[in-house]
């Protein structure tokens, strides 16, 4: 089974072979839906981090300012509805199941379900578009542990991660250009493109290919949309203090460009596919809130959430799995992701 990575180190990256599916897993990391599962959500996320009992306690309050209801799952279930559309569309009948690393409905109940309903072989989608740990390694391991502790569980493969696919690039740079529709020529031309994404551990980042993948995604939004220059920055650091993340941090770079004259930021968050949580927060209320400070002009990109381009992207790469010798689409200098993880992909670090 694909889904748990090459059994050898020479084993093929891309699997040619045509495939039937009787589902679709959609999974995704989850989040709390009520006051009174806010800190047994965070506690489940920060198992085994030596987060600081008074950090998630800070970190709770962002929930609780939303009646301790994270966007995520809704937009995740959003999404599902609008992939089963697609897919019914192109005559496609397999049922979309929903899976959550962290609360949920978790991935093991959903795996039960599956069984439960007759399915023997499925297909997952990651909600991330880039190789790390915790962005796939860590998604795959969650379902191996739910089917190995199921007897009879459905096979599963994976969709390849989509930093690179043309219609994830189509989305974001129709976004980011309609966000900034009714600046002026001028205003375009002296501002500043900065992309985020999730900041991980450093020692994480340099078992995977993590930053590569964003600095290309970076930079082929920026070629489409005209800029010669981009800044890549992270958000949304946790975890002990001692220990090394990737930086700079968004607030650092709108001091620094304001530090140099800049007075237009655009702001993509390339690293989420909607606008859950960390968006609102990190970026919607911290990061705007330095960049008036600052009298920086600040405006953030929307996430592709339910683009027409992503979700019929979504779509492709599960035709693509089913299909021998699929034309996997690619754009950029980076070829097209594995089907197949190598052994030793994307580890803890």
């Amino acid at each position: 089974m694909s889904i748990y990575g090459a059994d050898r180190a020479d084993a093929p990256r891309y699997d040619d072979v045509a495939k039937q599916y009787d589902a679709i897993l959609l999974m995704s990391f989850g989040g709390p839906e009520g006051m009174d599962e806010v800190m047994p959500f965070l506690e489940q996320v920060s198992t085994g981090r030596n987060i600081p009992r008074n950090r998630l306690e800070a970190v709770a309050e962002h929930y609780y300012a939303f009646d301790g209801v994270s966007p995520i799952n809704q937009q995740n279930r959003d999404l599902i509805d609008a992939m089963r559309k697609e897919l019914l569309r192109r005559g496609h009948t397999m049922p979309v199941y929903f899976g959550n690393r962290n609360w949920h409905p978790f991935v093991t109940d959903t795996v039960k379900a599956m069984q439960a309903d007759g399915v023997s072989h499925a297909l997952a989608f990651m909600t991330s578009g880039y190789c790390c740990y915790s962005g796939c390694r860590q998604y795959r391991e969650d379902i191996i542990k739910a089917i190995e502790s199921i007897p009879g569980a459905p096979s599963f493969d994976k969709v390849r991660v989509f930093y690179n696919h043309p219609r994830f690039i189509n989305a974001l740079v129709d976004l980011a250009t309609q966000a900034v529709a009714h600046w002026s020529e001028d205003e375009r031309r002296g501002s500043k493109l900065i992309f985020t994404a999730h900041s991980i551990p450093t020692a994480m980042a340099q078992k995977s290919a993590y930053e590569a993948q964003l600095d290309e995604t970076s930079r082929i939004v920026s070629e489409r949309m005209g800029f010669d220059e981009y800044i890549l920055c992270y958000q949304s650091r946790s975890g002990v203090p001692h220990i090394p993340w990737l930086d700079p941090d968004i607030a650092d770079v709108l001091a620094e460009q304001a530090e140099q004259g800049v007075t237009h930021v655009i702001v993509i968050p390339i690293g989420f596919i909607s606008d859950h949580m960390e968006v609102i927060n990190d970026l919607d209320h911290e990061a705007k809130d330095v960049a008036e400070q600052l009298e920086l002009t600040f405006v953030r990109v929307p996430t592709v959430g339910l683009h027409p381009e992503f979700v019929g992207m979504i779509v492709d790469l599960i035709e693509e799995r089913m299909q021998a010798q699929p034309t996997r689409a690619v754009c950029g200098n980076r070829p097209a992701n594995h089907d197949v993880c190598p052994i030793n992909c994307c580890l803890r670090g």
